[in-house]
């Protein structure tokens, strides 16, 4: 094709190019759209194992039976538990890590990759792994405690309710702290060396560099980090499904595993869809509150 007939065909391509998006939004909507909307009008519905698998219309009685749920209240507990205690203890990793590798000069693309190996290994795989090292009776953490004289036998760490849940987070945070690590970075990187240099010129220290300078340019990537840890720390399942299933005595059992036990285990398809629609509302008030926090502010300065 020449040079000159192909921009002689360029407005007939202009009002092609739409129709070239059609099976690609016909795909998202069958993989993306048809779940959304077949969950958000099962949790108006009457549809599990009691009713013979007949949908019969509620309404909004399965919502009102979520306020009154008190083991979904108790699931919701363990859910912000884990969410806030994670994601803050990943922040408190990940910040220090980010503004330690990017006072580096040298070895901060070697530092960034051995530090992101937890981040890219499947959840289960890391959850199976951190059983073995709790387990109370071939695990390596009761033999290293044991040998050291800190315990005098081994303790079953996933057995009791408190010592469950700080199993549960110190597998998280382990493996999601560098992806936290990672996104400051990036963010540190792009933050204009000349600020740094002027306000050094009127005799700043450490703390007031990070305060007016380095912390307002991190909003953006903060707020991303947050909204992802945070989205992803409340739909927890698979880390805590593998670990303790739950228990013991439902002390970690979070929203997704009760949806999940809802689903596959009482076939309550209804009640179960109603309690994936409030994680959803739940996600987007939070979403919307750290938006207005963060962002705004960011806005606000700059």
């Amino acid at each position: 094709m020449r040079h000159g007939s192909f921009w002689r065909t360029e407005p007939g391509l202009r009002l092609r190019a739409p129709a070239f998006c059609i099976p690609a939004a016909l795909l998202l909507g069958m993989v993306v759209g048809y779940p959304i909307l077949r969950t958000t009008a099962l949790s108006f519905f009457h549809f599990n194992l009691a009713a013979g698998f007949q949908a019969k219309p509620a309404g909004f009685e399965s919502f009102v039976r979520l306020i009154f749920d008190s083991r979904f209240r108790n699931s919701l507990t363990v859910t912000w538990f884990f969410t806030l205690v994670s994601v803050a203890l990943e922040f408190g990793i990940g910040l220090p890590l980010a503004l330690a590798v990017d006072s580096f000069d040298r070895a901060k693309g070697a530092l960034r990759t051995i530090f992101l190996v937890p981040w890219t290994l499947p959840t289960a795989i890391i959850a199976v792994l951190w059983s073995w090292i709790l387990n109370d009776q071939y695990g390596v953490l009761n033999a290293l405690l044991v040998k050291a004289h800190i315990t005098k036998s081994a303790v079953a760490w996933l057995a009791g309710p408190r010592t469950a849940m700080a199993a549960i987070i110190l597998a998280d945070v382990w493996k999601t702290a560098p992806f936290v690590f990672i996104i400051l970075l990036a963010g540190l990187q792009n933050v204009p060396r000349d600020l740094y240099e002027a306000i050094e010129i009127d005799g700043a220290g450490a703390w007031s560099k990070f305060r007016y300078i380095t912390w307002p340019h991190l909003l953006p990537f903060v707020f991303v980090a947050l909204i992802f840890r945070v989205i992803q720390a409340f739909a927890i399942f698979d880390l805590v499904y593998v670990m303790t299933g739950g228990g013991p005595g439902g002390a970690t059992e979070t929203v997704s595993v009760y949806s999940y036990q809802m689903y596959m285990r009482y076939l309550d398809f209804g009640y179960g869809s109603t309690l994936v629609v409030a994680m959803v509302l739940i996600l987007g008030l939070t979403a919307l509150v750290l938006h207005t926090v963060l962002l705004r502010r960011y806005e606000r300065i700059f």
